[in-house]
């Protein structure tokens, strides 16, 4: 007997131990997210028991709830999402438009392009950063670019003699004789009447009693046809002199591509052989396809803009530039959106047939059907280019017949002053007459008694007849 109640006793403190909820260990790391409160790698939780998350300070939650509760042991699945936080649209820049680096988040710059015809003036650029959009907000104001004429000392360049440079125009340098290169050979006049980069600088060379005087027949530095659309490879463009037979090796500017030629150049008697090589624009080839909607060009190749425009009764979501690139079109394709109506009206005494939620975007039709009445106005409404509807709502105007005025008769059922469609009344004639038409008429959908209302007449009236 005790040996059966000790059974009884342990399985129940079996039983009992089995139910006990087991803990949870330390809450999982999930990318981009960081826990509200710090808590030790050995510290456990009890069963249901909360813990909260937050994005990183770079990202904002987009979807998912940010709780995560221990079940048994076991965490559930954080179903909060982030994404990097982005500056969004950097706005409408006058006589110009806005070059995006990429989805426009924390880290990335906007880079400002004026219109043909219009000067940059300003840093060109802002950065997106927490608080938004930093720096100075460019302009661009009417008037082409201008750069003033460079100087560089001790040099030898291909400077024209004009007051200014207009954008796009080069100038290339060379040392002068004792001197070595610091910076770019070519530069370029630039958005803002900047050069870009910034004019080099010609610097003595290290020890100027050991430069070896040019051999006969030896070359100084090229010079590069400024129309080329080439320029000298990097590592040729400090050597301040070349032997006879030495070879240089040219490239495309950025944005172009070999189309022909030779890419070298030879010293030979002091003289460099003709620049053979051809560069021609690069070609970014088509900007994309847009659904309800199409791009238009000003040309496919470097430096050429695509504008997306989207078909009647679509709006357009992203950026509508694409700007081709030495790397192809700049930013992403965007997409072309149906015009939103709000919900359509409802009117009384009217079943509305068509989409009963949301969205009535562009060409939704719907139509109404009164219950009672007659229907006032158009039957059938649609979703304009414009987010509005065709027309007004239409109204159920109330019909009814008026009291059948039958001289000398009289007439079954309650008398009212008014009857609705579809009632219908019994008549009688008076004591000595009797009844020429029908005895029950119907309150007709138009007001009117159908069929027509009878007559009464006397009836020795009728034998004279």
């Amino acid at each position: 007997m005790r040996s059966t109640v000790g059974s009884i006793l342990l399985l129940v403190f079996v039983i009992a131990s089995a139910q006990v909820p087991k803990k949870c260990p330390a809450p999982l790391e999930y990318p981009h997210t960081r826990l509200e409160q710090t808590y030790s790698s050995r510290q456990t939780f009890s069963h249901m028991m909360k813990v909260y998350y937050r994005c990183l300070e770079d990202f904002t939650p987009y979807k998912g709830n940010m709780i995560v509760q221990c079940v048994d042991g076991s965490w559930t699945k954080l179903t909060l999402k982030c994404e990097k936080r982005s500056c969004g649209n950097a706005g409408d820049l006058p006589n110009g438009h806005f070059n995006y680096e990429g989805n426009s988040v924390v880290g990335e710059k906007v880079y400002a392009v004026c219109n043909e015809g219009y000067t940059l003036k300003g840093l060109g650029y802002m950065t997106c950063k927490k608080s938004g959009w930093t720096g100075e907000f460019p302009s661009c104001e009417e008037g082409a670019a201008t750069c003033s004429n460079p100087a560089v000392e001790n040099s030898v360049s291909s400077i024209r003699n004009v007051a200014v440079y207009h954008l796009g125009e080069n100038v290339n340098f060379t040392c002068s004789r004792g001197f070595e290169l610091n910076g770019a050979q070519r530069i370029t006049c630039g958005p803002g009447g900047q050069w870009q980069p910034e004019p080099p600088r010609c610097l003595p060379s290290p020890d100027k009693s050991q430069l070896p005087e040019k051999e006969a027949g030896g070359c100084g530095v090229p010079v590069t046809d400024q129309n080329s659309n080439a320029n000298l490879a990097d590592k040729y463009i400090t050597m301040p002199s070349f032997s006879s037979g030495d070879k240089v090796l040219y490239v495309c500017d950025v944005g172009y591509t070999q189309a022909g030629g030779s890419r070298y150049r030879r010293c030979s008697e002091g003289k460099w052989s003709p620049l053979r090589l051809k560069c021609e624009r690069k070609s970014c080839g088509s900007a994309g396809e847009i659904i309800f909607g199409q791009f238009t060009y000003t040309g496919v190749q470097f430096g050429d803009i695509a504008t997306a425009e989207c078909d009647e009764g679509f709006y357009l979501v992203g950026r509508a530039h694409r700007t081709c690139m030495s790397e192809g079109w700049d930013g992403r394709v965007p997409v072309c959106e149906a015009v939103d109506c709000e919900a359509p009206p409802q009117v009384k005494n009217a079943d509305m047939i068509g989409p009963m939620e949301p969205s009535y975007t562009y060409r939704t039709v719907i139509s109404y059907q009164c219950q009672v009445g007659i229907l006032v106005g158009k039957k059938e409404l649609w979703c304009t280019k414009d987010g509005k509807w065709s027309h007004p709502p239409p109204t159920c105007k109330e019909i009814t017949c008026p009291s059948p005025n039958v001289p000398r008769a009289f007439w079954t059922r309650a008398h009212k002053k008014v009857h609705q469609p579809r009632d219908n009344l019994s008549i009688e004639c008076n004591r000595g007459y009797i009844m020429s038409g029908p005895k029950t008429v119907t309150c007709g959908i138009d007001g009117r008694w159908l069929p027509a209302l009878p007559k009464c007449i006397r009836r020795y009236a009728q034998h004279r007849g």
